[in-house]
């Protein structure tokens, strides 16, 4: 299963957070299941990171590039064919970086792991527990 993780799952995770049951922690763990992140999630954290909305324990640079190696996630690149899925939305949900994520989840079939209960409104596949 390709699994696309929402900004604050990826952070919680690399942060060994609470916040991911001990159930989630065995799906990401499965190696049969591809873990990505959106350069939108990184996008956002960083513009979140510079707002002082959000603390990180390296600079963004080194935080990602160590974290992805370790965790053994993968980037996912913004193309165009999943930014066109945007025109084709409702607009259930208002933050421009969920909506990039939905759209990269319908063009590429992935699953988003995400506790957002907006996102879930949407026609994809979600993953909470």
């Amino acid at each position: 299963m390709k699994l696309l993780l929402d900004t604050c799952v990826y952070l919680w995770l690399m942060m060994d957070s609470k916040k991911i049951s001990p159930t989630l922690r065995d799906v990401l763990a499965n190696p049969a299941n591809r873990r990505y992140l959106s350069a939108a999630s990184v996008w956002e954290a960083i513009v979140k990171w510079q707002n002082g909305k959000l603390k990180l324990p390296k600079p963004p640079v080194e935080f990602f590039s160590e974290t992805k190696t370790l965790g053994r996630v993968r980037a996912l690149p913004l193309e165009d064919a999943a930014v066109l899925q945007l025109a084709k939305l409702p607009k259930m949900h208002n933050d421009p970086f969920d909506r990039m994520l939905i759209c990269q989840a319908i063009e590429n079939g992935m699953t988003i792991i995400t506790p957002d209960e907006l996102i879930a409104q949407y026609p994809i596949k979600t993953l909470w527990m």
